[in-house]
């Protein structure tokens, strides 16, 4: 059996919005939606990707909240497996660095607006009920 490899996705929830990061490569993703994320590297948890990622990806510091349950499938051996996750005080913006090219925070009525990845629906429905509403 192949061992399995987590990719671990941010829903980043700031003031009741959830962050959308448009892919730019590779081009067969390029334009299409996604959580912000990437593969857990051998002897890293997935928290500590998670972080790592959305510091390499958006420039940001964040710290992970919650586990999202559930575990979605990937082209093999990839899953993944998606946290909710806030901005640490004085981190500043998110911003398209590595991967992306336009960034969006999306409120609740407009979680559909944008093309997701097809694998990143269900991930993105079970984040939509974690967003807090105000």
């Amino acid at each position: 059996m192949t061992e399995r490899i987590v990719v671990v996705g941010a829903a980043l929830l700031d003031r009741g919005r959830l962050l959308a990061a448009r892919r730019s490569a590779p081009p067969d993703l390029a334009g299409r939606w996604e959580l912000p994320g990437g593969k857990v590297e051998p002897g890293e948890s997935p928290e500590a990707a998670l972080v790592r990622e959305l510091r390499e990806e958006l420039g940001v510091d964040a710290e992970p909240v919650e586990r999202i349950p559930g575990e979605w499938p990937l082209r093999p051996p990839y899953v993944l497996a998606v946290w909710t996750a806030r901005l640490r005080p004085g981190s500043g913006d998110p911003e398209p660095l590595q991967d992306h090219d336009e960034l969006r925070w999306l409120g609740p009525g407009e979680l559909w607006d944008v093309d997701w990845l097809d694998q990143d629906v269900p991930a993105v429905r079970e984040a939509a009920a974690h967003i807090p509403t105000e």
